[in-house]
């Protein structure tokens, strides 16, 4: 059962080995480069554990020496000079591994963000319109990019970096344990108080990157809401409350976001402070020990080894404050996994059949006793059942709320009903496969979405079994190539964002050419005609009519001309159909559609296009009739 997906539920753990199960596979097509980058870790800290190493050979076996014995200065310098060369070869070497390492482990990460995301939204695209109804598109924008870049941290800077902060961690361990021992466990005295207070950081870091994440989610949500209702704010001078609503939501952002700030700002100076605290004991012990054996003359320190402690030790906190940082990447990683396995285990409503029969191309369209609910009983459409012969055109009326564009949305499959069938061609319109299925139907509606691009991509939505010749053939039959050719490019005119420069005639005859392009077998016209200038309106009638011909034509419409053409029409009411017949036929039975027909369409016939209300509209208005219906 799909349910709603939503960010606020509790973060997982920081590290949860489900999740992990299921994040490891998305790095098993670049396994090859992972294991070039581990090899690459192991040499570069090595190559890193040289360094402190040569200091110490410098001082023990050339500096000191050529103190002590100036007849060999000479010789000494020559081999001082020798280190010296190396440490700067391995410095040359460090840089090298260094950047293939990190070059390689970033590359890995945006491919997999790039495999995520397009697994992610191959996903959204198979959901069905009810999720996205109760989902935000901000928060599933969330999940699609913030969410994955998450994780792009965490298998560049996480899974495959904590490898080499452990490996250089142990390998710092040994070193130091195999030149001094003792040094090395007065050294590790410090490591306590790390793992205690790293527990202290984990524990309030999480809850505030979990308040942090739900108040990023909100504003994400209200951003995309309010931007897209721009216009609705600005008609109803509410900018001032959306302000401050806005502000509200920032603000308990920024309250989530300076709280890991301290915690963080407060965590990386203990850290440093407690690796000065390791330096201070190893000079005051190896100190102590170099002078016990100066006066003693049993040396178990040497200068070399002291001074190589001192690097070694602060090379050894650099991984372990790494580690601790990581925490955070993990932490956010577990929340931001969680909610892209929740978003990629929701269950699609709609599937395709196991074995899918093929879509013939009659058109012929039958509702039998058809009962729906959008939510639990609540039914929508009430054992409704007609049909429509290969063909013809039907139309739907009714009052707001009357289930006619839920018979759309059913007939298209973006819902599967509850009880009865709907058949296409006499089969199920489940038995056959989806995208077969909408191909055969195309819908034009009142709201034509466009998209960015040229105006012929938005007529073949990037077809390529349509051509430019077809789209232009079909724009000149609907009229579209009227207004196109004054643009300055004609069909290669980039439309903005929504057809925002479009005025709401011509984006409707370009949704025509795009239903005409498609040559469906089954057109819908989903209140499909506006209130439009004369002129359009002729063209927008006009390119109608052949869009309709020899088409099976399902109607909702408010347009009296569109209506009494129609071969039938059904009268819906609170989800049945209680009406049907021809625009004579109910005329004369003096019922719903007669009344519909007093108080609605006959101002329209009165003035012949319909462009004028007449006092029988706003009647129907008054009764609660439908008079530009937007849908139900």
């Amino acid at each position: 059962m799909e349910h709603d997906f939503h960010e606020e539920a509790d973060l997982g753990k920081v590290y949860d080995s489900r999740l992990m199960k299921r994040l490891l596979p998305y790095l098993k097509p670049y396994r090859w480069i992972v294991l070039f980058v581990m090899v690459l870790i192991v040499g570069e800290s090595i190559v890193q554990l040289a360094g402190p190493y040569l200091f110490k050979i410098a001082i023990d076996e050339y500096i000191r020496p050529a103190s002590e014995n100036p007849a060999l200065r000479a010789e000494l310098i020559r081999g001082l000079l020798s280190v010296a060369a190396l440490y700067i070869l391995m410095l040359l070497g460090e840089f090298t591994l260094s950047y293939f390492r990190r070059y390689r482990v970033r590359m890995v990460g945006q491919y997999v963000m790039r495999d995520l995301r397009l697994q992610i939204f191959r996903h959204l695209q198979r959901l069905h319109v009810g999720f996205f109804d109760r989902n935000p598109v901000g928060r599933l924008m969330t999940r699609v990019m913030g969410d994955v870049d998450v994780l792009n941290e965490m298998f560049t800077e996480g899974v495959i970096e904590i490898f080499g902060d452990l490996f250089k961690v142990i390998a710092i361990m040994i070193a130091m344990l195999l030149m001094n021992w003792r040094l090395a466990l007065i050294t590790f005295t410090v490591l306590p108080l790390i793992f205690g207070m790293t527990l202290l950081f984990q524990i309030n870091v999480r809850r505030a990157y979990r308040e942090g994440r739900k108040q990023l989610a909100r504003i994400n949500a209200f951003l995309n809401e309010h931007l897209m209702g721009m216009s609705t704010v600005q008609m109803f001078v509410q900018e001032a409350r959306s302000f401050e609503k806005f502000d509200e939501r920032n603000r308990a952002y920024l309250k989530a976001n300076l709280r890991s700030i301290f915690y963080f700002s407060l965590f990386l100076p203990i850290i440093e402070v407690t690796g000065a605290a390791a330096t201070a004991l190893i000079v005051w012990y190896g100190g102590n020990q170099l002078l016990q054996g100066a006066i003693t003359g049993n040396e178990t320190i040497t200068f070399g080894i002291l001074v190589a402690f001192i690097q070694y030790s602060g090379r050894f906190f650099w991984p372990i404050r790494a580690l601790s940082e990581k925490y955070n990447i993990f932490q956010a990683a577990m929340a931001s996994s969680e909610r892209i396995f929740a978003l990629l285990d929701t269950r699609p409503l709609i599937e395709n059949p196991p074995k899918p029969i093929e879509v013939k191309a009659r058109g012929a369209i039958a509702f039998d006793h058809v009962w729906f609910a959008y939510d639990a009983e609540e039914y929508v459409l009430r054992d409704v059942s007609f049909t429509v012969n290969p063909g013809e055109t039907v139309a739907i009326v009714g009052a707001t709320g009357s289930g006619k564009t839920t018979i759309i949305n059913l007939l298209c499959r973006f819902y599967d009903i509850q009880k009865g069938q709907i058949l296409i061609d006499g089969h199920d319109i489940r038995d056959y496969k989806v995208e077969a299925l909408r191909s055969a139907i195309a819908i034009v509606q009142q709201d034509v979405f466009l998209f960015s691009g040229t105006i012929e991509s938005n007529i073949t939505l990037n077809h390529a079994c349509i051509s430019s010749e077809q789209v232009r053939e079909a724009g000149r039959r609907v009229h579209v190539d009227k207004f196109v050719q004054s643009l300055p490019e004609a069909y290669g005119t980039e439309v903005q964002e929504r057809g925002s420069t479009l005025s709401v005639g011509q984006k409707q005859l370009i949704a025509f050419a795009r239903a005409l392009a498609h040559d469906p077998r089954i057109l819908i016209l989903d209140e499909a005609t506006s209130s439009v200038d004369t002129e359009t309106e002729l063209m927008i009638q006009d390119a109608l009519q052949y869009l309709m011909q020899g088409r099976t034509s399902l109607v909702v419409a408010h347009r009296l001309s569109t209506i009494r053409n129609a071969d039938k029409i059904l009268v819906m009411h609170k989800g049945h159909i209680r009406e049907s017949g021809t625009h004579a036929e109910l005329l004369e039975q003096h019922g719903i559609y007669y009344r519909l027909y007093q108080l609605q369409y006959k101002g329209q016939e009165l003035s012949d296009n319909g462009r004028t209300e007449g006092s029988g509209s706003r009647k129907a208005r008054r009764q609660g009739f439908d008079v530009h219906p937007s849908g139900s």
